[in-house]
This record gives structure tokens, C-alpha cells and sequence, in this order.
């Protein structure tokens, strides 16, 4: 309900005729005026004639309204006329605190804001949303003017068969209680940090595996596969693949750079060291294009799984 002329539909409850001109008269006029929809509901038996009740409707520019059953059929009938009228917020007034339940429930089930008639005595300290009727409080004088038995009308003075008096402002308030919205799941536990010992004993490990995926890729880099003709370096290949599932997996698992790159340095350091002439002149990286590669290759591959962000965990 936010007054804007955005074709909103909005489904006010009230006890009796007469109580939606008295608590929301200018509201209804200024959003039939808007071109809005409006629907009434009343929540006890009508007291008054229903050529009174539509006249005092029209006054404000509305026409449609009906009486709700009572219980069991409340609940199936207020969430019938949500339904039916495509609503986009309910509106209650003075109704029974049962009645009142109901419809703040299947509101709130519907994803509705209610908006609560409220005077600032009846909610204090709370925060209530004020509507400028000021142009249509002539429609609301006239809509209260078809309840004479009610109370009577002089000028913004309303007196009522009790003897109290209220006046008639140019302003209606409302008390907005919003559907509740769902608790978030809890945050994904973070996985346990590990202690000094055991990062030592992760960072030796992920070292020795490096020296050794470096010794097997450099004894199997040179391999090759003739196949239809052709020459395919597979084992520069599969070199290459399993030092890339060593550090990404390390990374995945373990998730600490200092045992990632242990790894890495155990696994250049190895390429390095047999890259370099023997003894007795003997190479295990002979110059040409596998070789370049194998001694470049793993360093980007390093490179790459060492700088790639660590992803937040996933949300369930």
C-alpha cells in the first residue's frame, strides 16, 4: 500500500459497516482514485442494510464487499478473497483480536504485508505510517453520513451513540507488520586450522611428493606413442596431468598455500637437479621441444594453482 497508482489490490477487513469509512474512508477514496483495486470483507453479521452499506461504498469510490463466515470457514474464506482479488497487501481495522489473527496468518502465508488501523494513542512508541487524505475527506463525511444510527456528524465532529466524540483529520494511520521472512542456514563450519606439527608434517609430506611426481615425470616425459603414423608425446602428457592433480588436489584438500608450495618447490627443484649433465655426461632432460617443456610447464602449472583464490565454502 504505497499509494502510488501502480494498480495495487487491496483487501480491507472491518468488524461492521461503517468502521471502513470511520478507519479507512480517505484510504479507500485516494486509492480508488489512484486507480486501485478494493475489496471489503466484513467479519460479523451486518446490522445495517445493505443499501446503506453500498451507498456509504460508493461514496469512497468502492463497490465490492462482502460478509466473512465465521469459523472453521474464516480462514478458507479470507484466503479465497486474497487469492481471488490478486492482493497486494490486507488492511485491518477493529476487528476481534481472533478475527485480527486470521487475517495477519494467511497474509503473512500469502507473503502480504498488513497494514493495522492504529491511532497514535493505541500504539505508542511505535512506528505508524501516515496517509494524507486531505483531498478526499469530503468522500469520508460523506461515507459516514449514510450511518445515522451510529453516531452524527457535525462538521469534522463525529459523536457517537455512547456520547464520545471524535474528531474527523485528514490523516489515517496504519501499523505495517511484514510476513516474517525465513531464518538463513547457519554458516558452513570452517574447516579446523591446522597446528604447527601438523602443518610441518602436511609441508614434509607435500616436499616428498613433489621430488618423487618430479623424478617420475622426468624419467617419462620423453616417452612417446607412434600411432597411424603419428608421434604423440604421452608421456609428457601424463606428466604433466599428474603433477597438475598433485597441486590442485593438495590445494583442494589440504587448502594451505605453505604445503602447496613446498610441493611445487620439491617438484622444480627435482626437474631442475636432473635437468643438469651427469657425471659421466649422461642427461635425463635432453634439449629440444619436450624438454623446454618440461622444464618450463610445471613452473606455470605451480604458478597458477598457488595464485588461483580461495573459494568461499558453498551454501546448502
Amino acid at each position: 500500500m504505497v499509494m502510488s497508482g501502480s494498480g495495487e489490490r487491496i483487501l480491507f477487513v472491518h468488524a461492521r459497516p461503517g468502521d471502513e469509512s470511520a478507519l479507512t474512508g480517505g484510504t479507500i477514496a485516494r486509492l480508488r482514485a489512484d486507480g486501485s483495486r478494493v475489496v471489503v470483507l466484513y467479519a460479523v453479521a451486518l446490522t445495517e442494510t445493505d443499501a446503506a452499506t453500498s451507498a456509504a461504498l460508493v461514496e469512497l469510490g468502492a463497490r465490492s464487499w462482502h460478509c466473512l463466515p465465521p469459523e472453521p470457514g474464516l480462514t478458507q474464506a479470507l484466503h479465497s478473497a486474497i487469492d481471488e482479488l490478486g492482493a497486494t497487501a490486507v488492511v485491518v481495522g477493529a476487528v476481534e483480536d481472533a478475527v485480527r489473527e486470521v487475517a495477519t496468518t494467511a497474509a503473512h502465508e500469502a507473503g502480504l504485508p498488513v497494514f493495522l488501523a492504529r491511532t497514535v494513542r493505541q500504539a505508542p512508541g511505535q512506528r505508524l505510517i501516515a496517509i494524507d487524505v486531505g483531498d478526499h475527506l469530503d468522500q469520508k463525511l460523506r461515507s459516514l453520513a449514510h450511518f445515522p444510527a451510529r453516531w452524527s456528524l457535525t462538521e469534522h465532529t463525529r459523536t457517537l451513540a455512547d456520547g464520545s466524540t471524535d474528531v474527523i483529520t485528514d490523516t489515517e494511520t496504519f501499523l505495517r507488520t511484514d510476513a516474517p521472512r525465513p531464518a538463513l542456514p547457519p554458516p558452513a563450519p570452517r574447516p579446523a586450522r591446522l597446528t604447527i606439527a601438523n602443518r610441518s608434517l602436511a609441508g614434509l609430506g607435500g616436499l616428498l611428493l613433489g621430488i618423487l611426481f618430479g623424478v617420475l615425470g622426468t624419467i617419462a616425459h620423453q616417452a612417446t606413442l607412434n600411432l597411424f603414423g603419428a608421434t604423440l608425446p604421452i608421456g609428457l602428457a601424463i606428466a604433466f596431468v599428474g603433477i597438475g592433480a598433485l597441486l590442485l588436489g593438495l590445494r583442494l584438500v589440504v587448502g594451505d598455500r605453505f604445503v602447496v608450495g613446498l610441493a611445487a618447490a620439491g617438484l622444480l627443484l627435482t626437474i631442475f637437479v636432473l635437468s643438469l649433465r651427469g657425471s659421466g655426461g649422461s642427461v635425463l632432460v635432453p634439449a629440444g621441444l619436450p624438454g623446454t617443456l618440461w622444464t618450463v610447464v610445471p613452473a606455470l602449472i605451480a604458478a597458477f594453482v598457488l595464485a588461483w583464490p580461495k573459494l568461499p565454502p558453498r551454501r546448502r
